[in-house]
């Protein structure tokens, strides 16, 4: 299999969006968790991450200046019963609540489309890391613009392969409108040791005028234990 460098793939790219990496770290011990937003508008730039008890969620970097909320406020990660589930919006509380009922990450999107933010009518890209590491990606986006078509892909991934994971992001550049995300998750080798290293990675990686929060977590699948690391632009 080849493995792409992530960080080459996001220093060729100003704008990817909104992205998601899972995989495992390299001494296998590790399951590793990405997830970053970038924004063009001043809207979409006042924001920042923030820890909750089951996870994180966006905020607004200063409240005077949010215009408005929907699509930019949610929790990006919660976990659930030893499941973390990992999104680019509010499907996030969707897949939780399936989950919590006895449903399946699965289910739970086929009751989601795209954003309606035409006319780039954005995807919806959505990750979960099951107890054993094991971890499925999706990606719920319009078939060639149309507002009323819906195409929803899943990718599963069993036992993953030490040192790499799978990157699936909203956009594969920019322009206007934004042009979605095409494909198969990208394979991205994964070597950094620790979260630290990996976020300071990514984050030095991503355009610096469109980037805007990051999130990097290494959960050890034996213990239980987890490092994270949160960098947000709005308090460097």
């Amino acid at each position: 299999m080849k493995l792409f460098d992530l960080e080459t793939l996001l220093r060729e790219n100003a704008y990817p969006g909104r992205g998601i990496v899972l995989g495992r770290s390299a001494d296998n011990a590790c399951a590793v968790m990405v997830y970053f937003i970038m924004g063009r508008s001043v809207n979409s730039r006042n924001r920042i991450f923030s820890e909750t008890d089951d996870g994180i969620r966006t905020e607004a970097a200063d409240p005077e200046k949010m215009v408005d909320p929907s699509l930019i406020i949610y929790h990006p990660v919660r976990e659930l019963d030893g499941v973390t589930i990992v999104t680019n919006g509010d499907q996030t509380d969707t897949v939780r609540d399936a989950l919590a009922l006895g449903g399946t990450f699965e289910s739970a999107l086929r009751t989601r489309t795209f954003e309606p933010d035409a006319p780039n009518y954005t995807p919806r890209i959505s990750g979960v890391v099951y107890e054993d590491g094991d971890y499925t990606l999706s990606i719920l986006k319009s078939i060639d613009g149309d507002p009323m078509a819906c195409t929803r892909q899943f990718f599963d991934y069993e036992t993953p392969f030490a040192g790499t994971g799978h990157f699936l992001h909203t956009y594969m550049g920019d322009g206007s409108p934004l042009p979605s995300f095409a494909g198969e998750p990208e394979p991205v080798k994964i070597d950094a040791p620790d979260a630290e290293t990996l976020a300071n990675r990514v984050w030095a990686s991503l355009n610096e005028d469109n980037k805007v929060s990051l999130f990097v977590r290494y959960l050890d699948l034996e213990s239980g234990g987890s490092d994270t690391v949160i960098l947000n632009k709005n308090e460097a």
